[in-house]
């Protein structure tokens, strides 16, 4: 049994069973992945994928097993070799943080210009997407942490660290009958515009969807639904609707043209955490850029969070 074949095996299931993506994103060919699953399933004498053909369709009931030991035996290894590299160059390496357009456009800046300017042989890489595909990022080992704006609550195996918090605003173009509504803005008054908001705000859960429901108001029309909040602030000011954000991606120097509108009594306040994987070993300076995020948040608190017995969310 070689980690390049479990390697194989795992890269395989997160590309949804497609061998040929695998291969791509693994540099290396489609046969050689085939042949080296086919050699691990005949050592172990059991099948890790179902197939029909030549197509890989399903995981079977011990593969599912399989996957799952592969994944911390990989896990580990990387953590031997994050060792290895803490104590002979401490300095060097790479680090992946996933996190929301809104985070990596205007929370991340300033924090990460330092932190490369700090640790110029790092690596640093930013990945963006929604809250739970970045909490699935951080969960297969995609990317080291995230940056999360939203509680999630189906990811048993990360850690959360609490960082802040982020609250909402409307923004509008100049002279937008919502102005003329009452100060402050009602939640019946926003709702009778169409909005353009992000893809999340009304899923189960966030902060949005609950203030909605706790004034017994049905879903507004939500004429477009963004991950980007400037391809949102894009839509508002062509007129479509009223945008719907979080307030720090409101900047007066660049967004003349719309009228901010403080939504902050309206809705909670939305948490920020930092989501790690409690099994990980982490370099020195990825301690130094969740400090630097969340100066609350040194070394002895992140790992009083991360190795506490019991898993929950945690605020310091």
């Amino acid at each position: 049994m070689k980690l390049q074949q479990l390697r194989y095996a795992l890269e395989v299931y997160r590309h949804n069973l497609n061998v040929s993506e695998a291969a791509e994103a693994l540099y290396t060919s489609q046969p050689g992945i085939s042949k080296q699953i086919r050699l691990l399933e005949e050592e172990l004498g059991v099948q890790i994928f179902i197939r029909s053909g030549k197509r890989v369709v399903s995981v079977s009931q011990p593969g599912k097993a399989v996957l799952e030991i592969s994944e911390r035996i990989l896990r580990d290894v990387q953590n031997i070799k994050n060792i290895g590299s803490e104590f002979t160059e401490f300095d060097c390496g790479s680090l992946t943080i996933a996190t929301t357009h809104t985070q990596a456009r205007y929370a991340l800046p300033n924090i990460v210009a330092e932190f490369v300017k700090r640790y110029p042989k790092v690596h640093l890489t930013i990945k963006q997407g929604s809250p739970a595909a970045i909490a699935q990022m951080v969960s297969n080992g995609e990317a080291d942490i995230a940056i999360i704006t939203e509680k999630l609550d189906d990811h048993p195996e990360l850690r959360r660290l609490h960082c802040t918090e982020w609250t909402h605003a409307v923004v509008v173009p100049h002279n937008h009958p919502l102005l003329e509504c009452r100060n402050p803005l009602s939640i019946e008054d926003l709702a009778s515009f169409p909005l353009i908001t992000y893809e999340f705000a009304f899923t189960s859960g966030s902060s949005i969807a609950r203030a909605f429901n706790k004034a017994k108001l049905e879903q507004p029309e939500i004429v477009l639904s963004a991950a980007d909040t400037d391809v949102l602030k894009t839509y508002v000011k062509l007129g479509l609707g009223v945008g719907l954000m979080a307030k720090m991606a409101y900047h007066a120097q660049n967004d003349q043209d719309l009228q901010l509108v403080d939504a902050a009594h309206l809705f909670e306040p939305s948490p920020i955490w930092i989501a790690v994987r409690s099994d990980t070993y982490l370099r020195g300076y990825t301690y130094d850029f969740i400090e630097m995020f969340a100066p609350k948040l040194n070394r002895e608190a992140v790992d009083r969070i991360l190795y506490a017995p019991i898993v929950e969310d945690f605020s310091i």
